[in-house]
């Protein structure tokens, strides 16, 4: 069984109230912190860059996983659409096709 890597698309989870949704967000990201089992990476595309950016208040649990050994990336496109790309707080940029090539090794979960 390949290892997951999940493609966090947005500041939250699921779909309806924006609230509800990032407090989902925060939630799942520090009870991945805690869980035994994690992810290769994250790699966060969309609005979902601003996950990993000055100001976010999830940066100490993605910071945690980081240190964990989770790879963490960001969307370069999206960081400069966002006008975020001088903003990153955790994790390393990325390029479209650096993300196809290392999420064709792993099964992939959208966010």
């Amino acid at each position: 069984m390949k290892r997951k890597m999940f493609l966090i698309q947005s500041e939250g989870l699921g779909r309806g109230d924006d609230r509800l949704g990032s407090l989902l967000m925060g939630n799942f990201l520090r009870q991945l912190g805690e869980s035994e089992n994690r992810p290769a990476g994250l790699v966060f595309w969309n609005t979902g860059v601003r996950l990993v950016c000055e100001g976010s208040g999830v940066l100490d649990p993605l910071k945690r996983l980081e240190a964990q050994g989770v790879e963490i990336m960001a969307c370069t496109t999206c960081l400069e659409y966002l006008d975020l790309a001088d903003k990153l707080a955790v994790g390393r940029t990325t390029t479209m096709l650096k993300s196809i090539n290392l999420m064709l090794g792993y099964d992939v979960i959208g966010l």
